[in-house]
């Protein structure tokens, strides 16, 4: 077959338009404005450029302000990574100032929530420990965290309530770095999500898993009621957990939608330094498909919900 010979186009002729008649996404308005020393915060939120995650973070903001106006809830979910990097004085604050209205938790929350109120230290070195295999072995922590699941489960209450009472009632040297004591002191709302095995106080021999059971299946109902209220307005935070939480979610969310008429148009935040499926999926998209809007945030924790924070509470105070 012979070769097919070919001549360059002949840009002659072609349709052009004027500049200004075409739309863009990119405007010399939204640019960032250059920092002078000496100025607030808010004046700093105002530098942003109006484009992409900085954009979205304003209008987060926007819509957690709003939430609280209108009375609907702002739920904050979260892993443990969280607590870890130090952020709980940060979240606490939220909580007090009624900027957050609940707490869901995963189980590793609880224990290291627990030993930074007890002993003001946590986060033990995995692979050191593991090779004695001592790794989660603290008395403490699976004595206290077994007892309250106990106590939720004798008492009819959820995991992270009991777990809360339980703190405040120990009284330890760093209660006021406690997530669960401060909603169980501030009538709030904190769900403790357990998947049995997961965290290191399932090992402890006091571990009763009817009792976990139990009381982390109240608090994946009274999720779902606090769910169900986030229709018109409300706002959903997932910070930090790629799996678990979201499917919690996913399944609340079902529940309440089941139960009741409606529950739509909401905002959804997935916050993390890598997107990952279901946060994407269960949380950013999918619940929000028929009304509402999703966001991703991405970056550490350390920086991007302090941001997120003061920017609240920024526009709270204006």
């Amino acid at each position: 077959m012979a070769a097919t010979h070919y001549e360059p186009i002949d840009p002659t002729g072609i349709a052009t338009y004027p500049l200004a008649s075409r739309p863009s996404k990119v405007s010399i308005r939204d640019a960032a404005i250059p920092w002078t020393p000496g100025g607030t915060f808010l004046a700093f939120l105002r530098t942003l450029p109006d484009q992409l995650a900085a954009k979205d973070l304003r209008e987060v903001a926007a819509a957690i302000l709003a939430a609280r106006r209108h009375g609907r809830p702002v739920i904050l979910a979260m892993g443990a990574h969280v607590i870890k990097v130090g952020l709980s004085p940060i979240v606490i604050d939220l909580l007090e100032r009624g900027l957050v209205t609940a707490l869901a938790l995963n189980g590793a929350c609880a224990v290291h929530d627990f030993e930074l109120a007890y002993a003001g230290f946590t986060s033990e070195d995995v692979e050191t420990q593991l090779a004695h295999g001592e790794f989660g072995m603290a008395d403490e922590t699976g004595r206290h965290l077994n007892a309250a699941a106990a106590e939720a489960a004798a008492r009819g209450l959820g995991l992270g309530r009991a777990l809360g009472e339980h703190l405040a009632a120990l009284r330890p040297p760093h209660l006021s770095a406690s997530l669960l004591a401060a909603c169980a002191r501030l009538d709030r709302p904190c769900t403790v999500h357990v998947a049995l095995g997961t965290d290191i106080v399932h090992m402890h021999p006091a571990c009763d898993g009817a009792a976990v059971g139990a009381a982390t299946l109240r608090d994946f109902r009274l999720l779902a009621a606090v769910v169900a209220d986030l229709d018109g307005g409300g706002v959903y935070l997932n910070v930090g957990s790629a799996v678990l939480l979201p499917e919690v979610f996913l399944k609340a969310l079902t529940l309440a939608r089941n139960l009741r008429p409606r529950v739509q148009d909401f905002v959804t935040v997935n916050l993390d330094f890598i997107q990952h499926y279901r946060p994407t999926q269960n949380v950013v998209r999918r619940p929000v498909a028929r009304g509402g809007k999703g966001y991703a945030l991405t970056g550490h924790h350390e920086i991007l919900l302090p941001l997120l924070a003061a920017a609240l509470v920024e526009g709270e105070a204006e």
